[in-house]
């Protein structure tokens, strides 16, 4: 990811949130709160997850690795933007943005595999629950999990090596708070036909095989549960699929928005603000959906809360 023969750019300017300084003064807490409480909360049920036996089911091993995803590709964006809030030159280094877009793709496209690992997982626990802890063994959650960093990493090398394979000769400002593909291209000297071609169809395959698995699984999982007698049951099934559900919509809707697009309809200013919402809000919002949303990880939470209060009162 070193510059070509030809290449004059060797940092990029990244404008970020272009305002007054009093207004960047309050983004940057509101963004530092924010992205204390991406630390807070998946860090924490990462650790509840580990800590309590009654969540060592597969279910839970991919949600612990969801919240270890959302957890790293915040990490990889936000410190720089709430850095480049103190700066009055917000640069980085051409190495530097080849790098943060190689782990914010990784991260991305992992989590969208995970998604889909979590349907099929719900998919099998409904639809043969007889069959469910042969079908989803240590060993196959533990290949599913390794085959879905892999195919991030794969996706972000594509990406990565011929996007910067590209002469950046010209302007090297980036209106956004990472740097992206799309602007990059944007930014580039050379032809970009290749580099269009591979975002349209294999980055956006990505998400489409992900949503694809999500959908089908989904449509076992409706198919089984309007054949249960009870409505009670049928409650049941479908609320615990309701907050992964909502994470996939939320997540998928978003990244298909934003990278499924000819180019001639991005809108950088747009798009920026929709970006806060998949590298910012999401991994926020996870969690909470799916603390709230669970029973068995609230009852978890109270039983570590009351763990810590005993401890407490008896020290």
């Amino acid at each position: 990811m070193l510059p070509t023969n030809g290449t004059a750019v060797t940092e990029f300017i990244l404008l970020g949130f272009p305002s007054p300084p009093s207004i960047q003064m309050v983004l940057f807490l509101t963004f530092t709160a924010l992205y204390g409480m991406i630390l807070l909360g998946n860090i924490g049920l990462m650790v509840l997850i580990r800590s309590h036996p009654r969540l060592h089911t597969p279910m839970y091993f991919f949600l612990s690795n969801l919240s270890f995803v959302d957890l790293c590709y915040s990490s990889v964006i936000v410190p720089k933007m709430l850095a480049n809030f103190l700066l009055d030159r917000q640069a980085i280094s051409y190495a530097g943005c080849g790098l943060q877009f190689y782990f914010f793709c990784t991260f991305a496209d992992t989590e969208s595999f995970i998604l889909a690992t979590m349907a099929y997982d719900r998919y099998v626990a409904i639809c043969n629950p007889l069959l469910y802890t042969v079908i989803m063994s240590p060993r196959v959650c533990m290949l599913l999990v390794a085959l879905s960093y892999i195919g991030g990493t794969l996706s972000a090398l594509v990406h990565t090596c011929f996007a910067f394979r590209l002469s950046f000769c010209g302007p090297n400002v980036i209106n956004h708070f990472f740097c992206d593909l799309p602007l990059l291209l944007k930014l580039s000297c050379s032809d970009t036909s290749l580099n269009e071609l591979l975002l349209y169809t294999y980055g956006s395959s990505v998400e489409i095989i992900s949503a694809i698995i999500i959908l089908i699984s989904y449509l076992f999982i409706v198919i089984s549960v309007l054949r249960m007698r009870s409505a009670e049951a049928r409650r049941k099934t479908f609320s615990t699929c309701a907050s992964h559900l909502t994470s996939v919509i939320i997540y998928e809707g978003t990244l298909l928005f934003i990278y499924s697009r000819p180019s001639s309809w991005y809108s950088p200013t747009s798009d920026k603000y929709i970006s806060v919402f998949y590298t910012i809000v999401i991994p926020v919002l996870n969690p909470l959906i799916y603390s709230l949303r669970n029973k068995d990880v609230k009852e978890a939470l109270r039983r570590a809360l009351d763990a810590k209060v005993l401890a407490q009162s008896i020290s």
